[in-house]
């Protein structure tokens, strides 16, 4: 599989684009005429910077209001595609990308646009070069592959194609199982994007709102499968249009788009698996059994903080680590670890980010398998020494900064504890469970690599994406997470510092977890234990209580126990769902007691705004007040 991404994908000037291309992996570029012409260089040297790069460039595009033309307009077109034939001559491509014509003078028919091809294919050949036609989804005449392929067809010349386009396809919901009739060898280039489902002006939507396929709700391994069916085995390239996209960061866009595409043909592979794909297997995307630990950095005074506060919820000093200055607390399957280390990563972490939940380990049904598929979608594996005798625990870096471990029950990685660690017996404690959700932060603009980042990597799905208002502002708020539910997510996106996510990320210099949520069977009896230990809870507004009163019809003994104990209620139908908040440190983080019952799945988003509102008037002002 040769990968390639058009530079319109991406923010920065043509160097910079094509330095970030390069060092994602990519095989080629499509050079989009506009970031051509404002680069102050001649087409040799840009040719030459691409080839420096080791990439080519796969099409030059785009050359628009081309077929169906009067005349005099007619000529220009062909005076204009032939400069541009020179052009390219020059640059060291081929490939030129025609689009169905939007211009008002266009004529329809589909003999007379098979003509005009035909006759630029003679044009084309004489100098060596190629022309692929695409059909825009608001082309005046020409909307819809099908018609662009009958074209195609009819214009009958070998250096004529069909240029292929994800968004057009599936924005007009057409079947892209039309695509299988089409001969591979008549397809010049493939182009993907995804989108969210939106529904408004199909250009605006495109210009504005694609993204990285897998990044949106488009099916675009269904439009992938039909292409790989027909034979096709050129370039896939990216074509996305995205405002945030162009003010990013160049380098983690490339890294995103190649990891798309990895990942698309992996979901490929595994829906055709008759099918010559062209890409290596990967393992299975990880199975998540539970979240085996959290690690926070911290220095000895916060440690001691952090140590109170989980003992206030029922967790035991349960061990020590043997060569570090690490403790375990445990309650149930949770373990939660401080470290304290002078050097190593999490001391790096400590000094850059304040205490924080800085890694992440995971109990995955390969550990090993889980890190290789990783490092091909481009993650960065993480390695640190250890001790004689001690297990190397299989980690990569994750988004922000954190790293996740993978352990497992098939290797030693499942003698973790025992190995590592010298434990105490379990104690009883206060009826927490398991860890039910781990809450990231990050800038909105970061979302969506995150998303791409997990779902490629571990078997989990996305949820619809939630806003959450917040006095400051919006935040937007989806969760990831796996059929069992052992493994759930939520990703909180913040635009500006004004938020209470919005102020955790410049507190913390940069994005990470900011809420860790437990999981208890009787959120009544843990609360009590807690509040006896000295647990100082969230207090909620008094309006709080009577609003859900009134809204669930709850009698005032339920409200009564609710508001004592500060814990929030929602029900959707299915089952009911309990929150308890710890108060919130300087920098943003808290702790979250939930219990589920029925089948409700949720997050209580529904209660964000009065968590958020409690939040702000008990902490202490920020620089940011």
């Amino acid at each position: 599989m040769k990968t390639s991404i058009a530079t319109v994908s991406i923010s920065g000037d043509l160097a910079e684009k094509l330095q970030a291309i390069a060092a994602a992996g990519f095989d080629g570029v499509e050079i989009f005429e506009t970031d051509f012409l404002t680069f102050n260089g001649s087409p040799r040297e840009v040719g030459q910077m691409v080839k420096d790069r080791g990439l080519e460039i796969t099409v030059f595009q785009p050359f628009r209001d081309f077929e169906g033309l009067p005349e005099p307009h007619r000529t220009r077109a062909f005076d204009r595609a032939k400069r541009k034939f020179d052009l390219m001559a020059e640059l060291g491509t081929d490939l030129m990308l025609v689009c169905s014509s939007v211009s008002p003078l266009a004529l329809g028919g589909i003999d007379r646009a098979a003509a005009d091809l035909h006759e630029l294919g003679d044009i084309a050949e004489r100098m060596g070069m190629r022309i692929g036609y695409e059909a825009l989804a608001w082309g005046r005449h020409v909307n819809d592959h099908r018609d662009a392929w009958e074209i195609v067809r009819r214009a009958d010349h070998r250096y004529v194609g069909l240029v292929l386009d994800s968004f057009h396809t599936l924005a007009r919901r057409i079947d892209p199982d039309t695509i299988r009739s089409i001969p591979g060898d008549k397809i010049f280039i493939v182009q993907l994007a995804d989108a969210p489902m939106i529904d408004m002006n199909l250009l605006s939507w495109s210009r504005h709102f694609r993204n990285m396929p897998g990044e949106g709700d488009l099916n675009v391994v269904d439009f992938m499968r039909a292409v790989v069916a027909t034979g096709y085995d050129g370039p896939l390239s990216l074509e996305v249009f995205n405002d945030q996209f162009r003010g990013g960061s160049p380098g983690t866009i490339a890294i995103d788009g190649h990891r798309s595409l990895v990942y698309l043909m992996d979901q490929v592979r595994r829906a055709e698996p008759s099918l010559a794909v062209g890409t290596p297997a990967l393992p299975e995307r990880g199975e998540v059994e539970g979240v085996e630990f959290i690690e926070f950095a911290a220095d000895d005074a916060d440690a001691e903080r952090l140590g109170r506060a989980f003992k206030q919820m029922g967790f035991a000093r349960a061990g020590r680590h043997r060569s570090k200055d690490v403790t375990l607390y445990r309650q149930g399957d949770i373990n939660l670890i401080v470290n304290t280390e002078r050097e190593g990563l999490a001391h790096s972490a400590y000094i850059t980010h304040g205490t924080s939940a800085y890694a992440i380990g995971l109990r995955v049904a390969d550990a090993c398998g889980t890190i290789e598929r990783g490092v091909a979608l481009g993650a960065q594996s993480f390695s640190q020494p250890v001790a004689a005798g001690e297990l190397m625990i299989p980690a990569i870096r994750g988004l922000g900064g954190g790293i996740i471990y993978f352990v497992d029950q098939r290797s030693d990685l499942g003698r973790l504890w025992d190995v590592d660690f010298v434990t105490a017996p379990p104690e009883p404690g206060f009826g927490l469970t398991r860890v039910d959700h781990i809450a990231q932060t990050t800038d909105y603009g970061e979302m969506l690599t995150w998303l791409l980042f997990y779902q490629s990597i571990l078997a989990v799905r996305k949820s619809p994406m939630v806003d959450v208002l917040d006095p400051g502002g919006l935040v937007r708020s989806q969760a990831i997470e796996n059929e069992s539910g052992t493994l759930r997510l939520t990703l909180n996106g913040a635009d500006n510092s004004r938020t209470l996510a919005g102020r955790f990320i410049t507190a913390t210099f940069g994005s990470a977890v900011q809420h860790l949520a437990f999981a208890t069977d009787d959120i009544f009896a843990s609360a009590e234990a807690m509040r006896q230990a000295g647990f100082d809870s969230l207090p909620i507004s008094e309006n709080y209580y009577d609003d859900i009163a009134a809204r669930f019809g709850l009698d005032d003994e339920f409200i009564g126990t609710l508001k004592r104990l500060h814990i929030l209620y929602d029900q959707d139908g299915t089952g009911e769902f309990f929150q308890l908040y710890s108060r919130t440190s300087d920098a943003g983080f808290f702790l979250e007691v939930v219990q589920r019952s029925g089948g409700y799945q949720g997050y209580g988003a529904v209660n964000a705004p009065f968590r958020i509102a409690a939040q702000r008037w008990t902490m202490p002002p920020g620089p940011s007040d």
